[in-house]
């Protein structure tokens, strides 16, 4: 059941990560898996800039960072949303 309550955490994340970067990747297979990423790319930066966790669920004694995996999705989408334009570009 933990499980299931983190994969439903990471796909509302991703989800909105992804809206807040404006660009969609996928379904919502897609965004749990933009939200899982998020969250380890939104943890990494927090601790590169020595910040704490913010609003952060514990799951099955695992900290899980709504905040930072939402600012992490969003940064992972824009990321691929320019690699993915830039292709696009160059196929024209």
């Amino acid at each position: 059941m933990d499980f299931i309550l983190l994969l439903i955490i990471a796909a509302i994340c991703g989800a909105i990560g992804q809206s807040i970067a404006g660009y969609s990747l996928g379904g919502c297979l897609i965004s749990t898996v933009v939200g899982f990423i998020g969250a380890l790319i939104g943890k990494w930066l927090a601790a590169k800039m020595g910040l704490t966790y913010l609003l952060p669920v514990e799951i099955n004694g695992e900290m899980f960072p709504i905040i930072w995996s939402i600012f992490g999705s969003a940064l992972f989408a824009v990321t691929i949303g320019v690699i993915s334009k830039g292709k696009d570009s160059m196929k024209k």
